[in-house]
């Protein structure tokens, strides 16, 4: 958040801090009732939104608070369907990684899903390649290696891709972040998806191309279900 506001030259007030923004998100929450398992949606905007506010840094934030059934961040156990959305594509700049409320992209690409009954759809970036999915970001294996696109990719920077590259690389898995086209993922093993939400999603076909998920579920028992 704070890096996209950098990138976006956003400043909030000085008192609006971190731990600041936390105890609002949890007072939010309390109000709602909502002491489980909760999506939490924290929007910063510039200015006291004006179509056209450019003098100055300033802005403020909404918080949206939404009920998670208990089952949510459990694995699938059918793994999805997807393709690739080739309608448009996202461009590879400094505004790639931030997850922003400019997604026509990937609407479009949640349409295509729908329409062609996927679970699912990967979206590509302007040279062709795996950028990430409708709403997560991909990792694939091959031969116990694990891969996903590097930001450069133009993916939207997931906490959860990050916490979890993070995570496996102190458990010394092996790990590379690589761009990939389509023949890539075809020739991998297993394929899956990550968010904050879902945790991991397991893939079980793209196209006429069917995965495994045998390294999956040891990665999701050891970092999602297991201990932190």
């Amino acid at each position: 958040l704070f890096a996209g506001m950098a990138a976006l030259q956003l400043e909030l007030p000085l008192l609006h801090t971190r731990s600041f923004l936390e105890e609002q998100i949890l007072k939010t929450c309390r109000k709602n009732k909502l002491t489980k398992q909760a999506r939490i949606r924290l929007s910063v905007f510039r200015g006291d939104g004006g179509l056209f506010e450019t003098d100055g840094t300033g802005g403020g934030f909404i918080i949206q608070v939404f009920a998670l059934p208990e089952s949510a961040g459990n694995l699938n156990e059918n793994g999805l369907v997807t393709g690739i959305f080739s309608g448009a594509r996202k461009t590879c700049d400094s505004l790639s990684n931030i997850k922003s409320a400019n997604y026509l992209v990937y609407v479009l690409a949640a349409l295509y899903a729908k329409e062609q009954k996927y679970n699912d759809c990967l979206v590509l970036n302007e040279h062709h390649r795996i950028s990430d999915a409708t709403i997560a970001n991909v990792f694939w294996i091959r031969e116990g290696i694990i891969y996903t696109p590097p930001l450069s990719e133009g993916c939207v920077a997931g906490v959860m891709r990050q916490w979890l590259l993070e995570r496996l690389k102190e458990e010394d898995y092996k790990v590379e972040e690589k761009p990939a086209g389509r023949e890539e993922l075809e020739s991998a093993d297993e394929l899956f998806l990550t968010n904050a939400i879902s945790g991991i999603r397991w893939v079980k076909r793209m196209g006429d191309k069917s995965f495994g998920n045998a390294l999956t579920l040891k990665i999701y028992a050891r970092f999602i279900s297991g201990p932190a």
